[in-house]
């Protein structure tokens, strides 16, 4: 696991400028710790969120530039600060989906907690592009007001 360097560092070193769908190193960092409201939200889940290239690389071949570089400057908050917190679908990778409006778009975190090895893993990130796509979700958390509720 890399220490003290940052998403933007990850993708710098590891993933900028490689062909699509290439093989990259596998590396590990620490994303953020999450808030107390946001762990208690999410059953009290692992307040550590890590991110990896392979998941990094996906994204980067996989969104539109504009998407990735938004996803690369703000994912930190997204994960950290989510507006609404939801249970994910069954048949999907991933437990949660936080999401969160960043300058009037929404965009959805989807982490996976591991029990086994006490991790909460960035499983994908993407804008939301249909507000309906959130059908069906349960709604687990909503911040209202400034005042978390559950």
């Amino acid at each position: 696991m890399d220490s003290n360097i940052s998403l933007s560092q990850l993708h710098r070193r590891h993933v900028k400028g490689t062909v699509h769908k290439a093989v990259v190193a596998n590396r590990t960092i620490l994303l953020c710790n999450l808030t107390n409201a946001v762990v208690k939200a999410s059953g009290d889940i692992c307040p550590k969120v890590y991110i990896n290239t392979r998941i990094l690389k996906h994204l980067f071949d996989k969104r539109t530039a504009e998407e990735y570089e938004c996803i690369l400057k703000h994912m930190t908050d997204i994960v950290k600060y989510p507006a609404h917190i939801y249970s994910n679908k069954d048949a999907k990778r991933g437990d949660f989906c936080f999401v969160k409006a960043i300058q009037g778009v929404e965009y959805m975190a989807t982490i996976e907690y591991s029990p086994d090895d006490e991790m909460c893993n960035v499983v994908t990130c993407f804008r939301l592009r249909k507000r309906t796509y959130l059908n069906g979700y349960n709604l687990l958390w909503s911040w209202k007001g400034g005042t978390p509720s559950s």
